[in-house]
């Protein structure tokens, strides 16, 4: 195991840390200009202007990926003042600019602290930076130490410390799939030399394959104390949050087809929030972002060429804007054919 685990994450890094060619020409600055303040505050500009760890995550990542150094230390200046100030050593997921104090959510999100040590680990690595390697690694411990939860053989990714476990809800342990960050686990077992982060990426793997038999896009959140199901007091839905499990599925190159099938067919008529109990479309999302993820799956599952007017970019709203670099990013990496 502790084999398979360092040939993963290496593979995981070499093409992590190697993507600089993998971002279009230009569209870092195109996104960083419209997204990234000169103190390193990535903007969610279409929820209220505000900052969580998930977008100082992915701005760390792409920054990363761009090889733009400079900007990777203003964004995690911004992070470590602001958002890591919890007593764990996780990143408290909510800022809001308009607020006093400015941190309004004092809990944790998972995958806001995945991206970010898998981000932190990418520059370690690409820049020869052995502090950001330590603070990875010092992530990625801490995380597992309130996050993972051992349950009947499985290990759950929790999305957060509190809030969310059979002692929080009736109905928990409660998980959201879109967490699970599964390009990032294997360097997370690397780093730490835990196995249990492999242990997270089978149980978030059964769990999806478990719902692809069953013919369900995975809701954004589910219950797992018996058979999973969605989660009381959550729409049932494929929504923002959820769409980005294809994506993180053909980023870690997991991209089963069998497991893809659900999402393939849930976009069938193009990209939109799905209720998962009926299958139907609740809402269109037609920015370039979203269609990108649709044009992704069809080429990786189908060979399906990618339209013209998704190869360039163009940023609009944050989060389409990163889908859609992520996406880029990854094809051009993994799947040149595609482009």
């Amino acid at each position: 195991m502790n084999k398979l685990i360092a040939t993963m994450a290496a593979a995981l890094m070499t093409l992590t840390c190697s993507a600089q060619a993998a971002l279009p020409e230009g569209a870092w600055e195109l996104y960083r200009q419209k997204f990234v303040t000169p103190e390193g505050r990535v903007i969610d500009d279409v929820n209220g202007g505000i900052s969580h760890s998930e977008s100082q995550g992915y701005g760390l990542l792409l920054a990363c990926l761009a090889g733009d150094r400079a900007s990777f230390a203003r964004i995690l200046g911004f992070t470590r003042t602001e958002l890591l100030i919890r007593d764990d050593g996780l990143a408290a997921w909510r800022w809001d600019p308009k607020a006093s104090p400015r941190v309004t959510d004092i809990n944790n999100a998972s995958d806001g602290d995945l991206l970010i040590a898998e981000a932190l680990a990418c520059a370690g690595s690409r820049w020869n930076m052995p502090a950001y390697t330590t603070a990875a690694r010092q992530i990625a411990r801490a995380l597992a130490k309130v996050a993972l939860l051992k349950r009947g053989g499985e290990t759950w990714l929790m999305p957060a410390a509190a809030g969310f476990t059979e002692k929080d809800r009736p109905d928990g342990p409660v998980v959201n799939p879109s967490y699970w960050v599964f390009e990032a686990l294997p360097a997370m077992a690397q780093l730490t030399g835990d196995q249990s982060w492999m242990h997270v990426q089978a149980t978030g793997l059964r769990l999806l394959d478990t719902l692809a038999k069953a013919k369900m896009p995975a809701p954004e959140w589910l219950s797992v104390k018996g058979i999973p199901q969605p989660a009381d007091g959550f729409p049932a839905q494929f929504g923002y949050n959820a769409i980005r499990i294809p994506l993180y599925l053909m980023r870690a190159g997991l991209a089963d087809k069998a497991r893809m099938e659900p999402f393939r067919q849930a976009w069938a008529g193009g990209p939109a929030v799905i209720d998962v109990k009926t299958g139907k479309p609740v809402e269109p999302l037609p920015d370039p972002g979203y269609r990108m993820l649709a044009a992704a799956m069809a080429c990786v599952l189908d060979k399906t060429a990618i339209p013209a007017d998704l190869k360039t970019f163009q940023p609009t709203g944050y989060y389409p804007s990163t889908l859609h670099l992520l996406s880029l990013s990854m094809l051009r990496e993994r799947y040149p054919q595609c482009l």
